[in-house]
């Protein structure tokens, strides 16, 4: 399978390796986060656990959102084993049980959050509804109810939050929102987008919810960006690429799924510390940002 192939086979990929072209920005100095206080939802394994693990490890509280709370047997991780690891290193964090789909879970989620830290200075909207039935389900196959779990995982949870830290955060002289994307939102800078793929071998791409929600959670990003600025708050969408995380490894062994280009987790991770770091954010707030390229650009090492 050709590395475009692979890429858009989980919808979470960048355009085929080229010279990438030269970006108008540059690499800021980054500010310690000793102190801050980091919401991340989907912390129990991945991309957010991965994150939050760094972001403690760079000195912030971290406050892990998920539902898995105990091992079920269906899905590796849990927001305990990330709680964990980051009290194994030192660090401060809570884990707090979390419905995405449920308004009065995000309301207790920043509850918990400023009870137990006093505030909130980062928010990483990084859970998505990536598993069940819905995953692969045809259109004309898929349930009102589906279309709409989807929204309010993908978008209408990332509005909450983001409605509910931003009074918090500009009371505390700013702060730094950061929506994870995926490859059917705008990172390739190119005039049309890759055509999407049907399936890949057995793996099926057949959704449309994610794409369509995640694409509202872009925009979002987008519309936001001006009216935050004026809170000294910037928002930014990270588009992570094809990750190794234990889900693709999941659907390699089940689906078929061809994970040979896929990014170690460390990789959208480090943009994640990046973006909530770095000492201009607003030169990049409002925008999308594909984790790989814009590493690779900005001379961003792992740690």
């Amino acid at each position: 399978m050709n590395k475009i192939a692979a890429n858009i086979a989980f919808a979470e990929g960048p355009a085929p390796r080229q010279a990438w072209p030269s970006l108008p920005r540059e690499r800021h100095r980054e500010h310690s986060l000793a102190g801050k206080v980091a919401i991340i939802t989907g912390a129990s394994r991945g991309v957010g656990k991965e994150a939050a693990v760094l972001l403690a490890r760079r000195g912030a509280r971290v406050v892990l959102a998920a539902r898995t709370v105990a091992a079920d047997g269906s899905l590796p991780g849990t927001i305990g084993e990330t709680l964990a690891a980051i009290e194994a290193l030192g660090g401060e964090a809570i884990a707090v049980a979390t419905d995405l789909a449920s308004e009065a879970d995000l309301k207790a989620l920043v509850e918990a959050a400023c009870a137990r830290f006093g505030g909130v200075d980062i928010l990483v909207n990084n859970a998505a509804a990536t598993t069940g039935d819905i995953w692969g389900k045809p259109f004309l196959a898929l349930t009102r109810a589906e279309w709409e779990y989807q929204f309010a995982v993908n978008t209408h949870a990332p509005f909450t939050l983001t409605q509910l830290v931003v009074p918090i955060m500009e009371a505390r002289g700013g702060g730094r929102i950061i929506n994870l994307s995926t490859g059917s939102g705008e990172v390739f800078r190119e005039a049309e987008e890759l055509p999407k793929l049907g399936a890949v071998g057995g793996f099926s791409l057949a959704v449309p919810g994610y794409y369509a929600s995640k694409r509202a959670l872009d925009r979002f990003t987008n519309c936001m960006a001006p009216e935050l600025h004026a809170k000294a708050i910037a928002i930014i969408g990270l588009h992570p690429g094809l990750v190794a995380t234990e889900l693709v490894a999941i659907r390699v062994k089940e689906r078929g799924l061809d994970d040979s280009v896929a990014v170690p987790m460390a990789v959208p991770a480090r943009m994640i510390a990046y973006f909530a770091a770095c000492e201009h954010p607003e030169e990049y707030t409002g925008r999308l940002f594909w984790a790989e390229r814009e590493m690779e650009a900005l001379g961003i090492a792992l740690d």
